[in-house]
């Protein structure tokens, strides 16, 4: 089985180092990654400048862009063999309910379920908090060393990516496995302004985290109870009831 790691939080980062190492046991692995962390980047690839790319070791490369680049690269360019599976992670913290449309994460699995590889993401849970506390990065790997196989295994539909959430907790602690449709989390509107030593104005987003919604069966409730999450998601985001409503609508412009 060939397996193309990636992640956003870069190249040199605890959990993909990890995540690399434990599914050496697995399959042939290559990792593929920011030179830098690029949390929270999206899906966004680099178009507008070249990129660079620098081979740390065997295996092992670092490019200079987004998630979705390293991976867009590493299929069409750096592996010989075509990858089974691509994993992304395992991320410093959750990606749960609609942190998935900001999250590079998810945006370096989605970019090998574009090329026509399976893919999964895999987010450690830090509960309420983002300071620096002990991370239980190995819960995540020994997790991934069981479910990777699996999903190499079975049929995946094409265009769907299952992003996986572990709780930051040990192996002996975790409750079990919940699958689990998408959540909604919350964040503060907060914009930081502030001015530079020439008095010019800078801004900094990016908000505090509020909590989540309380939806039954959800991604969000099932990490904050202890749960591993595993949410399948689509690239059709298409809302079919809408869409159906729409038509009664009559609508119609030109000739």
């Amino acid at each position: 089985m060939n397996i193309l790691v990636s992640n956003d939080d870069g190249i040199e980062s605890p959990g993909i180092l990890k995540l690399a190492q434990a599914l050496e046991s697995v399959g042939d692995v290559t990792v593929v990654a920011p030179q830098r962390e690029r949390s929270t980047s999206g899906h966004s690839l680099t178009l507008h400048k070249p990129l660079r790319c620098y081979e740390v070791k065997k295996n092992y490369f670092a490019i200079s862009g987004s998630p979705a680049d390293c991976v867009y690269m590493a299929t069409r360019l750096l592996m010989k063999k075509k990858p089974d599976i691509v994993v992304s992670g395992v991320n410093r913290g959750a990606n749960l309910g609609n942190d998935v449309y900001y999250s590079g994460t998810v945006a370096a699995a989605r970019e090998g379920a574009y090329f026509g590889a399976k893919a999964v993401a895999i987010s450690l849970f830090m509960g309420h908090h983002l300071e620096k506390i002990e991370m239980n990065w190995d819960t995540a790997t020994e997790f991934a060393k069981i479910f990777i196989p699996k999903v190499a295994s079975q049929p995946i539909p094409p265009q769907t990516i299952l992003n996986v959430n572990v709780p930051n907790l040990s192996s002996e602690k975790v409750k079990g496995v919940k699958l689990a449709k998408q959540g909604l989390r919350y964040y503060s509107d907060e914009i930081a302004v502030r001015s530079d030593p020439r008095n010019r104005k800078y801004y900094w987003l990016g908000g505090e985290y509020k909590g989540f919604e309380n939806i039954p069966g959800s991604d969000c409730v099932a990490a904050d109870q202890g749960y591993i999450s595993i949410t399948p998601l689509r690239f059709d985001s298409t809302d079919y009831q809408l869409l159906e409503d729409l038509k009664k609508w009559e609508l119609s412009f030109g000739v």
